[in-house]
């Protein structure tokens, strides 16, 4: 779970407009940020399976995302998968 105010960070970090909230950008980082997160915990935790399946959801999302960005703005892709440090 994200706080507010790492929310605002990362909005901040990948916004293209003034108060862009919501572009594919910034829904690729905050995912980004979740599953770091979540996969930390499961190196803890590796029995809890609920958990699990939401970063298999979350991974798949983001998935999604980044193939959308890469056919509707190539070069945004490219400069986001080099920040947040992606595999193509």
């Amino acid at each position: 779970m994200l706080t507010k105010r790492v929310k605002s960070r990362i909005i901040g970090e990948h916004k293209t407009a003034e108060k862009d909230t919501g572009s594919a950008q910034v829904q690729i980082a905050m995912l980004s940020r979740q599953v770091d997160e979540l996969a930390t915990h499961l190196k803890k935790n590796p029995k809890d399976n609920h958990s699990r399946r939401g970063l298999l959801k979350m991974v798949s999302r983001r998935r999604k995302l980044l193939a959308y960005l890469k056919k509707s703005e190539p070069s945004s892709y490219e400069k986001l998968i080099k920040k947040l440090e992606l595999k193509k």
